[in-house]
């Protein structure tokens, strides 16, 4: 970090939609993200421009909480739902929010030029130090879908230092093979860019039903999304190299994560085999990996409120959170939010027989002590 040159910003613009000239289409987005909690900045990085919005200011040694969206959606499309749930809110006002937007992937960017060279996607990994350094974070903790998974994967490989979590949604750390890549540029040359996109988003059984989830999301991924522009970042996500990681102890020289890390993927998604790969890549005592049933390929959309409550319990397990108060109890006193950093020292275990949602089996013990506890250990995996 030391070597890096000064960047400069753009004067930060709050998120009005008069301003921006939205489309009527994304209303419904805008409503869930209160007007004015909300600002805008194009930040300048080593390899381009950088869409970001930011809510809230970085807090002590608190890292920031910081998403990068999947290809075919911006920060929008991917997290509005799941940031609006209103237990997802209690934990969040506690922390500075920085969703980050792919070059030219945010609603109203303009088109990129005829001949420009998209970042590769370890370009894009690099270009988050910029953001982490000109925004004073000290760490973030990352939630990543789909390609933003790979990319923020591909951070924490490169700088760990900066990285102290990873909630991964429907990573994929393999390369596409010649005939998975001559099969996309097949259904590209066949099919509109949303169609094309929206099999990496959904299900099959969902785009066989054609629910109104695919069919809101293709209509807003064709008009609020540049479609040249999607084109560019689907092309360099289909030229991906594989995420050079396996667990310790599989190959000579190995490199891991070293953060803890929560892989999420929903029952039959697209994604599926590819997140389960990815887990055998990681360190086990490290990482949860969480599998949820009637969720659909994105998971964050139709089960916010699941995901919510396994996020609460990743923090929990990293130290930085002690009570979240939950707005479904009822009678007798709730415990107020602390978000004030735990000893790493504190107890969390996680066991892989249970259910996050229901019997709540999976055992979730946190001791106020943080005398003569052992280390933090995370489980494999867990399926809700």
């Amino acid at each position: 970090m030391a070597g890096m040159k000064e960047q400069q910003f753009t004067e930060e613009k709050p998120l009005l939609p008069e301003q921006r000239g939205v489309d009527s289409d994304m209303e419904t987005f805008d409503q869930l993200m209160p007007v004015g909690d909300w600002k805008e900045h194009d930040v300048e990085t080593p390899y381009g421009m950088l869409h970001v919005v930011i809510r809230g200011a970085p807090k002590g040694n608190k890292p920031a909480i910081l998403t990068y969206h999947d290809v075919g959606l911006n920060h929008k499309l991917c997290f509005n739902s799941f940031f609006s749930n209103e237990d997802m809110q209690e934990i969040t006002k506690h922390f500075v929010v920085c969703h980050v937007d792919a070059p030219g992937q945010q609603i109203g960017a303009s088109q990129m030029p005829q001949g420009y060279q998209y970042p590769t996607m370890d370009q894009l990994a690099s270009m988050l130090p910029t953001v982490v350094q000109h925004f004073g974070f000290k760490s973030i903790v990352g939630i990543g879908v789909g390609a933003g998974a790979y990319i923020l994967a591909k951070f924490a490989l490169i700088f760990p230092d900066l990285v102290e979590g990873l909630v991964l949604l429907n990573i994929d750390p393999n390369g596409k093979g010649w005939i998975d890549w001559a099969a996309t540029k097949l259904s590209g040359l066949t099919s509109a860019l949303p169609d094309t996109v929206l099999p990496h988003l959904f299900s099959q059984e969902e785009l066989m039903n054609n629910t109104e989830l695919v069919q809101s999301y293709r209509q807003q991924i064709n008009n609020t999304v540049n479609q040249f522009n999607l084109q560019l970042f689907w092309n360099m996500y289909n030229s991906r190299r594989d995420l050079e990681m396996n667990r310790s102890g599989s190959v000579i020289n190995a490199k891991t994560l070293k953060c803890p890390a929560m892989l999420v993927v929903g029952d039959n998604a697209p994604a599926e085999e590819g997140v389960v790969e990815c887990n055998s890549k990681l360190d086990p005592t490290n990482t949860t990996f969480l599998k949820m049933s009637d969720s659909g390929g994105l998971p964050q959309l139709t089960q916010p409120g699941k995901l919510t409550e396994a996020f609460k319990y990743f923090l929990q397990g990293m130290g930085y959170i002690a009570y979240v108060k939950d707005r479904r109890l009822s009678g007798g006193p709730v415990p107020s939010a602390s978000m004030t950093r735990l000893a790493r020292s504190r107890t969390a275990s996680l066991t892989s027989a249970g259910s996050i949602d229901g019997s709540r089996s999976r055992a979730c013990t946190h001791s106020d002590s943080t005398e003569g506890v052992g280390p933090i250990t995370h489980t494999m995996e867990v399926s809700c």
